[in-house]
């Protein structure tokens, strides 16, 4: 058993379940009751839903991954690629803000980035 991976599979799984809680009540909701037009609240809505799908099929696969033998490490790799991608855009949206402590404004990049990096080193 790979422990990296399986570190990787469990926080990608448990930051699904952040998001579909966490980010159900604080994003979703206000989203879908403010005044943007219909069709971008519900396309919003989508990409919300496509986020969790994908924080938690990637969870799933590097969770199963960890348990397999080896070759695997091209799926590793793309997985701990779009989680690093994933962090990289949350900073540089945050830090691009005009706010105080701007990368604790958005934190998700915190819960990403760990993801990125167990996988990588799974690989290693």
């Amino acid at each position: 058993m790979n422990g990296w991976l399986l570190a990787a599979g469990a926080l990608a799984t448990v930051t699904a379940l952040i998001h579909l809680v966490a980010g159900g009540r604080d994003v979703v909701r206000p989203l879908l009751g403010c005044s943007l037009e219909a069709d971008a609240r519900r396309t919003l809505h989508a990409v919300w839903h496509f986020a969790t799908a994908d924080l938690f099929f990637s969870g799933v696969a590097l969770t199963t991954l960890a348990t397999r033998p080896a070759p695997y490490a091209p799926l590793v790799l793309f997985i701990a690629a779009h989680f690093l991608a994933y962090a990289a855009v949350f900073v540089v949206i945050t830090l691009r803000a005009d706010w105080s402590r701007p990368l604790l404004r958005l934190p998700q990049w915190m819960l990403l980035l760990p993801v990125a990096a167990l996988a990588g080193a799974g690989v290693l």
